[in-house]
This record gives structure tokens, C-alpha cells and sequence, in this order.
């Protein structure tokens, strides 16, 4: 166990009234959260979306990603069902920060793509560690989940860790004509579970 819950409180959203709970790595103090939405304890699969931070799609409006599309998507979805988690891992730009996330978007202002700009600043194409997602969902005593997901990666991880996902949701929102290349890469570099529609379609 890579964690440990340290607190929580009410949150409520436009999309319902949630309990926000953080988490601490013990190793390095660095802090997560979860947003829970109604009876998490019912032993059927809970509506689950891992969102990784991104400050500039998340609190900036980028249209360069489709990060901030589907947070306020996955919300939306939890809201509706009226319960499931969100998981708010913090480990900005595929866990490269902030900064080098930027220096990562002037490289790719020059026609580099995601994965290439990462590796010329010397990270893999990937550097989070979804280990710490079924950290938090244990420590939330989640066993099994639905999972809201384009990413067969993070099934794969989860899965490996104990956690049960009986289903995988798709979750295609934000596409544009800012983010075609970075959706491209998506799908022909990480194996993304994408279908893109181009020019508006």
C-alpha cells in the first residue's frame, strides 16, 4: 500500500452533492483525491473514472487535450447514476508536472506528437503509476467497478492489483480540431480504445 486516507469532506458540484476524500503517498507526502457520490458500500460494480490532473485542460479550457471533456463528462455520468468515484490522480502530463507538460507542447507546436515530445525530453511516452488508483479504491473498500475508460493500460493494472472491472466504458468527448493529432497518437501509439470522427462529424 503506496497510500494512506487522510481526510474528507462534502463537495457539492453542479452534478451532485460529493464526498471528497485525500489520500497521502506515504513515501512522498504528494496528495490524491477521490470524489464519492452516494452508497459506495453495495457489493454491485461502481461507475468509476480515474481522471489524471491536467491543470491546462482541466482549469484552463485547452482545447489541446480532452481532459477537461471528460471530467466534466465523468461527473456528469456519476450524477446521473447518482453514485460512483471519481479518482483524481495527480500526476499532471502523464506524470512529467506542469513545466515539462509545457516544454512537451512547444516540441510539439514544431510537429512533434505526444509520445515523441516526452521521450525527447527524456520520459517514457507513459510515466504515471495507476498503482496508486487501486491503492485509493482499496482504501474506498471498492472491489469491483465499472470502468469509465478509453485506456486498456489502466484495466490491465487495475486488474492486476485485485480490483474487478465487469465492464469497460467508453468515454469519447472533446474531440476538435486542436486535439486531432494528440487523439491520433492516442490511439496509434498507446493503443487507445478511441473512434475518431474528424471535421466535426
Amino acid at each position: 500500500m503506496q497510500l494512506r486516507r487522510v481526510t474528507q469532506a462534502k463537495l457539492p458540484t453542479p452534478w451532485g452533492s460529493f464526498t471528497i476524500v485525500g489520500f497521502e503517498e506515504i513515501a512522498t507526502g504528494k496528495d490524491h483525491a477521490a470524489l464519492v457520490l452516494g452508497d459506495i458500500t453495495q457489493s454491485t460494480p461502481i461507475l468509476t473514472r480515474i481522471h489524471s490532473e491536467c491543470l491546462t485542460g482541466d482549469a484552463l479550457f485547452s482545447l489541446r487535450c480532452d481532459c477537461g471533456f471528460q471530467l466534466e463528462s465523468a461527473l456528469k455520468q456519476i450524477g446521473k447514476e447518482g453514485r460512483g468515484i471519481l479518482i483524481y490522480h495527480r500526476q499532471e502530463g502523464r506524470n512529467i508536472g506542469l513545466i515539462n507538460k509545457i516544454k512537451a507542447y512547444a516540441l510539439q507546436d514544431q510537429g512533434l506528437d505526444t509520445v515523441e515530445a516526452n521521450e525527447q525530453l527524456g520520459f517514457a511516452a507513459d510515466e504515471r503509476n495507476f498503482l496508486l488508483c487501486a491503492d485509493m479504491l482499496t482504501l474506498l473498500g471498492v472491489k469491483q467497478i465499472r470502468l469509465l475508460t478509453n485506456n486498456p493500460e489502466k484495466v490491465k493494472v487495475l486488474e492486476n492489483s485485485g480490483i474487478k472491472i465487469t465492464e469497460r466504458i467508453p468515454l469519447e468527448v472533446g474531440e476538435n480540431p486542436y486535439n486531432e493529432h494528440y487523439l491520433e497518437t492516442k490511439v496509434a501509439k498507446m493503443g487507445h480504445l478511441l473512434h475518431l470522427h474528424h471535421n466535426g462529424h
